[in-house]
């Protein structure tokens, strides 16, 4: 028998000479990655965090501020804290998640007594907030739609690219915002909804439009939903900021309830991140609206599937936090009085902020600011204009121009509409 020592110079040759082995070296199996770009928006906070100037302000963030700026947690959230602790175990979730969740969620989406839920129509799980629920989403769509592709909004969330681009499904864009006037492009939305192929896949917000704040009327999401019916479209709405955007749950679903009015089956996420102040919870559904009860439970039995190597169930505190309080009136007139709250305090920072613009002499009209909805405002500022706000003044923001209306306050107003002036007024 070989030595171990023998042995062992026969393996350092193989090494040495590469024989029988790779001969790259194990220090270089990751040289050809490269930094990934920084996320347009998560950015901003970490060039915010790094700058130490006392007058810096961030209205870059998606996340509700109080008037001091700082994060808020409901009063109805800590409540259904103090109810759960201790009451109940750590057990997994099944994949498809909480069940009461969910079934609660539905009632927002979809009415209180809606027959679509009474019939067990709609396929619905538990996802990771409203993101996870467009990845679950674009995954079926790729899976049992393979030749589809979707239909996103210019601009929309950058996020929603990222999703439907890893999930390998082809992207097509449609207009929407309409710059000069600082609203909706009505005439060339309907243009190509009209101009799809029969059968196409669009991504719609159902309400505060991200990042615009511009929605459609009542009017014209009945339009949209009858040429949506006549070329047979599927609608698939992102629906973050219901009751988060006019402070009504049942306004903020107007679109979605015009097309279940309108017969369509469509397709819902929802998160209660904005909502319910819920960010690092991860709260969200996944839904669609099924043509009978046996097709509801193979679609999410599907879900279910792509779920299950990508996550395999979902967290379960947060959705214990969102059963709970939307189980129990007192709990849930609560978080309506509270969400209202929230709603009526970026409205009232949207009406200053234009106060104080018109106020300082500002030759640029301003009405969009209080026309837009929800919590951003999309201001109509270059790049060049956004660099100059951050380099001179310290106020942190996306390049597109959208102010977040949840980081404006009472004592930061001025100086901001001050330093908007000031970069804006001799264009």
């Amino acid at each position: 028998m070989a030595s171990r020592t023998a042995i062992s110079c026969g393996i350092a040759r193989r090494l040495s000479s590469g024989y029988g082995f790779a001969t790259r070296s194990m220090s270089s199996w990751w040289t050809d990655v490269e930094p990934a770009a920084k996320d347009p928006i998560l950015g901003v906070t970490e060039a915010f965090l790094a700058d130490t100037h006392p007058d810096k302000v961030n209205v870059g963030v998606g996340a509700y501020r109080d008037d001091d700026g700082k994060p808020v947690v409901l009063e109805c959230v800590r409540e259904a804290e103090r109810r759960i602790a201790g009451s109940e175990n750590m057990e997994y979730l099944p994949m498809g998640g909480s069940v009461k969740m969910v079934d609660e969620t539905l009632k927002l989406a979809y009415g209180e007594n809606s027959e679509f839920i009474k019939e067990k129509r709609i396929a619905a799980v538990q996802a990771l907030s409203g993101t996870g629920a467009c990845r679950l989403f674009a995954e079926f769509q790729k899976r049992f739609q393979p030749d589809s592709q979707i239909y996103i909004p210019i601009p929309t969330w950058s996020n929603h690219h990222n999703i439907w681009r890893d999930a390998q499904v082809p992207q097509r864009t449609f207009h929407y915002y309409h710059a000069e006037t600082r609203g909706l492009d009505f005439a060339s939305l309907m243009d190509d909804v009209k101009n799809a192929p029969n059968g196409s896949f669009f991504m719609l917000h159902a309400c505060a439009h991200n990042p615009t704040g511009v929605d459609p009327t009542e009017e014209q999401w009945r339009e949209i939903s009858y040429q949506f019916k006549v070329k047979n479209h599927f609608a698939f709405f992102d629906m973050a900021y219901q009751g988060f955007a006019s402070g009504d749950p049942e306004r903020d679903a107007k679109a979605i309830r015009i097309f279940l009015e309108d017969g369509h089956l469509i397709g819902c996420a929802q998160s209660y991140a904005k909502n319910m102040g819920l960010y690092g919870q991860r709260v969200g559904c996944l839904s669609i609206l099924c043509e009978d009860e046996l097709q509801a439970v193979a679609v999410k039995s599907q879900l279910q599937q792509i779920a299950r190597p990508m996550y395999s169930n979902p967290p379960v505190h947060g959705a214990l936090v969102v059963s709970t309080i939307l189980s129990d009136p007192t709990l849930k007139n609560l978080w309506l009085k509270e969400v209202k709250g929230m709603a009526d305090r970026i409205i009232g920072m949207r009406t200053k902020l234009r106060e104080n613009l018109e106020n300082l002499g500002s030759p640029l009209p301003w009405e969009h600011v209080t026309k837009q909805i929800g919590m951003f405002c999309y201001s109509g500022m270059t790049p060049e204009q956004v660099d100059r706000l951050t380099n001179e003044y310290h106020i942190y923001m996306t390049r597109n121009g959208r102010i977040s209306m949840a980081g404006v306050t009472t004592g930061n107003v001025g100086y901001l509409a001050k330093a908007i002036h000031e970069v804006t007024k001799s264009s």
